[in-house]
């Protein structure tokens, strides 16, 4: 199984186009700083991948990645399909930007779908311009990414946290936001790529457990970070997504696995996002990294 990072940013990006807080400004003067949202590319089989997660910088991010580029054919791809493992803006705006394609699948989960054609209305607004075909993203039982894949998928419900555009709609359901099991079907290695963690149930602790990578949210380095800059009145926790470091972090968690680990989706406050912060020292001293834009991962 082949993976690479195409982005390792929350929402905005670092820089971020409005904001002048360290991480950005940091960025703007060291160019090697800047990390795009975060994506990731998964090799369904020879010359044919599937993106996760379909972010504002979808266009930058394949023409970065050699292995995405069309070709030999003129309007030849290698992108098979995209899989969503929210319906967050930040996850899914990206799939306009695709609108040259043919046809394009999407696997998700039936409440994000419902989200995306009655709210954003991107059946309607795409239907003029390609075709989408919606695949259920599996929770009970992995399949195949494509027919001759060798790489299985399936999910992990994670909870109901619905983006701010589908506020009040559909069930309240854990399917809202999914950690993504992926699975080598000769090897049986696998790994667990979750961006958004805002709870971390039994199954997702059970995932991790038999994982021998794990990808995950690490948006806020603890809990008072969102106040403490400035960006919210509300705690990480209260925003969605656990921090990494600290009471409730899942840094904890993370350092008894044996598989490898790294964080993804770093907020531009996030410490994180200056390799020179002291907080790469206290992650390493757990054996947890921290995921760099193209990094490649081989299980």
């Amino acid at each position: 199984m082949l993976l690479q990072v195409l982005g390792t940013a929350a929402g905005g990006g670092v820089p971020q186009w409005n904001c002048a807080c360290p991480g950005c400004s940091g960025a703007r003067a060291h160019p090697h700083r800047r990390r795009r949202h975060a994506s990731l590319a998964v090799r369904a089989a020879e010359g044919r991948w599937y993106i996760v997660n379909a972010t504002p910088d979808i266009g930058d991010q394949i023409e970065e990645c050699p292995a995405l580029h069309p070709g030999p054919g003129a309007r030849q791809t290698a992108l098979a399909g995209l899989v969503l493992t929210d319906a967050e803006l930040d996850h899914t705006l990206g799939i306009a930007r695709l609108r040259e394609a043919e046809g394009l699948e999407v696997l998700t989960t039936g409440v994000v779908r419902e989200a995306l054609l009655t709210r954003l209305h991107l059946g309607a607004v795409l239907g003029s311009y390609t075709s989408l075909t919606w695949r259920e993203l599996p929770g009970e039982r992995p399949e195949p990414l494509t027919p001759d894949a060798g790489t299985d998928i399936d999910c992990v419900p994670l909870c109901a946290k619905r983006p701010r555009y589908a506020a009040g709609t559909g069930p309240d359901h854990a399917s809202w936001v999914v950690a993504l099991r992926l699975t080598d079907r000769a090897t049986g290695a696998s790994a667990v790529y979750a961006p958004a963690v805002a709870a971390w149930p039994d199954t997702l602790q059970a995932a991790v457990n038999d994982a021998d990578c794990v990808i995950i949210d690490g948006t806020f380095w603890d809990d008072e970070e969102p106040r403490r800059t400035g960006i919210s009145d509300r705690t990480a926790t209260g925003m969605g997504h656990l921090p990494v470091y600290g009471p409730g972090g899942t840094a904890e968690r993370l350092a008894p696995l044996r598989a490898r680990c790294f964080y993804t989706h770093l907020n531009n406050t996030n410490p994180l996002v200056d390799p020179g912060a002291p907080q790469h020292t206290l992650l390493a001293e757990r054996g947890i990294g921290v995921a760099a834009d193209g990094m490649v991962i081989e299980l």
